[in-house]
C-alpha cells in the first residue's frame, strides 16, 4: 500500500506538471505540492534512520512533529506506558537521545515531585571520587564452572526471535558484539540471527524447550549439548517465570509462526505456540537444582543459571535449602520484576502476580546471604532498567549486573505502538511481516544499541563517582532514600531487613524464622 500511495503521488504530480506546461500555469498550484510530497515520500522510503518513515512515508512525519513540541505535548502523546500510565517522563527520551548520540542534558530543574510518597533519591557524597575510565565487569562462574564469563553491568534482556523480527535480533546482537555485552536469546531458541553477528549469548531455555525439544515437547539433551557448545553461547539460563506473566507460559500468535520460526522452535507452522506454565524436567526444588547441574555438565562447564519472578520467599528459601543439601549452586540468578513488559499476556497477570523488582531482588539477595551461598552465585536484575540511576539502584539493592529489554527495544526503534500481538508493528521490531521488518535498518540500529548501552553504563559510573564510590562493591542500601507515607525520608537499610552471612543457618531473625522453618527442599509449598 505504501508503494501504491507513493506511485500515485508521483503520477498525479507529474500529470499536474504536464498540465501546467501544456494547459495553464495554474495547474502548478496542485502539481507543486504533489511533487514535493512525492519527493519526500521517496526520500522516506530509502533513508535508513527512521523505521516509521520507511513504513509510513509522509504520514510518519506527524509523529516527529508531535515529538518536536516537547516538553508541552511530549509526555502525553509520546511517553505513555503500554498500560496507559505515564512512563517516567525522562526515561524514553533519555534512551532515544543516548541511542542517537545526542546530549541528554536539559535546561531548568527537576520536574519530579521530590516530596511525593515513594520518591527515591540516591545519596551524593561530599567527597566525590574520580570516575573509572573503564567499566568493571562481573565474573560469572561458581566452583563447578570451568568456562566462566565476564558479564557487563548492562546487557540485553530476554526477547525471543518470533516475538521480535529477524532484523531486530540482528541489530541487538550486532550491537552487543560491538559494545562487548551479552544478549539473552529469550526462550524462542537459537537462530542464525543470534549467531551470525558474533555477539555473546545467554541461551535461555523455557518450558517449551525450543531449540532442544523432542517431537513430544520434552527436553532433548543431545540437541541441547550440541547447540550449547557453540562458541557464541557463553551462558545457559533456565527460565522459571517471567516478570510480566509469572505462572503462565509464553504465547506466540500463529500469524507470527512462519516456516523459519517453526524450524527454529521445532513447532508446527502457522499454529499459535503456547508454552506450558510448568517444566517437565523437575517438580521440586531438589530436582531443579539437580537439573541445573545436568545443564552445566551438558554445556561443557559453561555458567548455568535460572530466571524467575519471585512470588514466595518461602519457595525461594526451599531452593536455597536444596542447593545446600545437594551442594549444587547456579552460577547466576536473574530476578525479573513484576513490572516487566511483554508482547502478549493477560492483563490480570501483568498487574496482579509476582513481586516488583525491588522486593524480589532484595529477597533473593538476602536469602543467598542468609544461607551462606551469596559468594557462589551472581545476581542479575531485570525490570524497567533503562537509565544509569536505575542501574545504580539495582546494584545497591543486591544485584551484580542488570539486563534491559524495553530500553533496548527503544534503542532499535520501538515506539510502543501496542501492536506486538498483531504482527503489524509499525517500526519492524515486533513482527514477522518481512515488508514491515525491512524498515528496520540493522547497521543504523545496532550502532544505536551499542551507543545506548555505553552511555548508560557511563552514566551509572558517573553517578557512583558522585556518591563517592569507584566500583560497585562500594555501594550499600543506605545510599538510597525513599519518601514514606509519614513524609519521612528513610534509607533502604532501615526500610528492609538485611541478613548477615549465614544468619539463617545459625539463628534466623524473627521476620524470616517461619519461612525458613517451613521451606521444604522437596516441595514448592507456599
Amino acid at each position: 500500500m505504501r508503494f501504491v500511495v507513493v506511485v500515485l503521488l508521483t503520477i498525479c504530480g507529474a500529470a499536474g506538471a504536464v498540465a501546467a506546461l501544456a494547459v495553464s500555469p495554474w495547474w502548478w498550484c496542485g502539481a507543486a505540492p504533489l511533487l514535493a510530497l512525492a519527493l519526500l515520500a521517496w526520500a522516506d522510503l530509502v533513508q535508513p534512520r527512521h523505521s516509521i518513515l520507511r513504513n509510513y512515508p509522509v504520514l510518519g512525519h506527524l509523529r516527529f512533529l508531535l515529538e518536536s513540541l516537547r516538553p508541552e505535548l511530549q509526555q502525553y502523546f509520546v511517553e505513555r506506558n503500554f498500560d496507559g500510565r505515564p512512563y517516567d517522563r525522562d526515561t524514553r527520551s533519555i534512551v532515544y537521545e543516548r541511542a542517537k548520540g545526542v546530549d541528554a542534558e536539559q535546561p531548568f530543574g527537576t520536574e519530579r515531585d521530590v516530596y511525593a510518597v515513594g520518591h527515591e533519591s540516591l545519596v551524593p557524597s561530599l567527597a566525590p571520587v574520580r570516575q573509572p575510565e573503564e567499566a568493571p565487569r562481573v565474573r560469572i562462574g561458581g566452583p563447578d564452572c570451568t568456562q566462566p564469563y565476564d558479564m557487563a553491568l548492562l546487557n540485553v534482556s530476554a526477547m525471543s526471535f518470533g516475538s521480535l523480527s529477524a532484523n531486530a535480533i540482528l541489530a541487538l546482537n550486532t550491537g552487543a558484539a560491538r559494545g562487548g555485552f551479552a544478549h539473552d536469546t529469550g526462550e524462542g531458541g537459537l537462530s542464525e540471527y543470534h549467531l551470525r553477528p558474533g555477539g555473546d549469548l545467554v541461551w535461555e531455555i523455557g518450558t517449551g524447550y525450543f531449540g532442544c525439544r523432542t517431537p513430544d515437547g520434552d527436553f532433548d539433551p543431545e540437541q541441547f549439548a550440541e547447540k550449547a557448545a557453540h562458541p557464541a553461547v557463553r551462558c545457559l539460563s533456565l527460565k522459571l517465570s517471567q516478570g510480566a506473566k509469572p505462572g503462565i507460559g509464553g504465547v506466540l500468535p500463529g500469524d507470527k509462526v512462519n516456516a523459519e520460526i517453526a524450524s527454529v522452535r521445532g513447532v508446527p507452522q502457522g499454529e499459535t505456540v503456547v508454552s506450558p506454565p510448568y517444566h517437565r524436567v523437575f517438580s521440586t526444588p531438589r530436582e531443579l537444582v539437580r537439573f541445573l547441574a545436568r545443564m552445566r555438565e551438558l554445556g561443557g562447564g559453561k555458567p548455568v543459571g535460572f530466571k524467575l519472578c519471585v512470588g514466595s520467599r518461602r519457595q525461594f528459601l526451599a531452593v536455597c535449602k536444596a542447593m545446600r543439601e545437594e551442594d549444587v549452586t547456579p552460577d547466576f540468578i536473574v530476578v525479573d520484576g513484576a513490572e516487566g513488559g511483554t508482547g502478549a499476556a493477560p492483563l490480570e497477570f501483568a498487574d496482579h502476580l509476582g513481586m516488583p523488582l525491588t522486593e524480589g531482588l532484595i529477597t533473593v539477595h538476602n536469602a543467598l546471604v542468609g544461607t551462606g551461598l551469596r559468594a557462589r552465585v551472581r545476581v542479575g536484575a531485570s525490570g524497567k532498567v533503562a537509565t544509569g540511576s536505575d542501574l545504580v539502584k539495582r546494584l545497591l539493592m543486591g544485584a551484580d549486573y542488570t539486563n534491559a529489554a524495553r530500553a533496548m527495544m527503544f534503542a532499535v526503534g520501538c515506539v510502543q505502538a501496542q501492536r506486538c500481538h498483531t504482527n503489524r508493528c509499525p517500526t519492524g521490531v515486533a513482527t514477522q511481516d518481512a515488508r514491515r521488518a525491512r524498515a528496520l535498518n540493522v547497521a543504523d540500529k545496532s550502532t544505536r544499541v551499542a551507543r545506548y548501552q555505553e552511555a548508560t553504563v557511563k552514566s551509572a559510573l558517573q553517578i557512583m563517582a558522585a556518591m563517592g564510590v569507584s566500583e560497585p562493591g562500594g555501594l550499600h542500601p543506605g545510599q538510597l532514600m525513599r519518601r514514606e507515607p509519614d513524609r519521612a525520608f528513610r534509607p533502604f537499610d532501615e526500610l528492609y531487613d538485611w541478613l548477615e552471612d549465614g544468619e539463617l543457618l545459625t539463628a534466623a531473625p524473627e521476620a524470616w524464622a517461619a519461612d525458613w522453618k517451613h521451606a521444604d527442599p522437596d516441595a514448592f509449598a507456599i
